[in-house]
């Protein structure tokens, strides 16, 4: 399993905007970079330093054709699972502070339970 420094590495590579809509466009299917640079708006080299980290955390790779290089998502489950998150909404629930009390209190007494998807205190 990968550690929590390796996760946090991707998810700091992975807080670009750039490369967020990077990957937003190429999870719709390849693209080559000219395609990915009038889709964003974005100089080639800039285009070109993104692809190649992503590609180096090997969540994109590409295809050549010719002269060309067309990009494709080769980790499409993270893609997805990505994409799902940053277009969700999530609401802030917030907790009273007896709801805390008798959670942490349970939580020390090793009994189990779900604090996160817990539902709010008076619900």
């Amino acid at each position: 399993m990968t550690g929590l420094r390796e996760k946090a590495q991707l998810l700091r590579l992975l807080g670009h905007r750039t490369r967020l809509a990077i990957i937003g466009r190429l999870a719709k299917g390849p693209k080559c970079v000219t395609d990915i640079q009038e889709l964003l708006d974005v100089r080639q080299a800039n285009i070109s330093q993104h692809l190649a980290a992503l590609r180096s955390a090997r969540i994109v790779d590409f295809c050549e054709h010719g002269k060309m290089r067309c990009y494709y998502i080769c980790r499409p489950a993270l893609a997805k699972s990505l994409l799902r998150f940053i277009g969700g909404d999530y609401p802030v629930v917030e907790r009273s502070a007896q709801w805390v009390r008798r959670r942490s209190k349970s939580a020390s007494d090793g009994s189990r339970h779900d604090a996160i998807t817990a539902a709010p205190a008076g619900h």
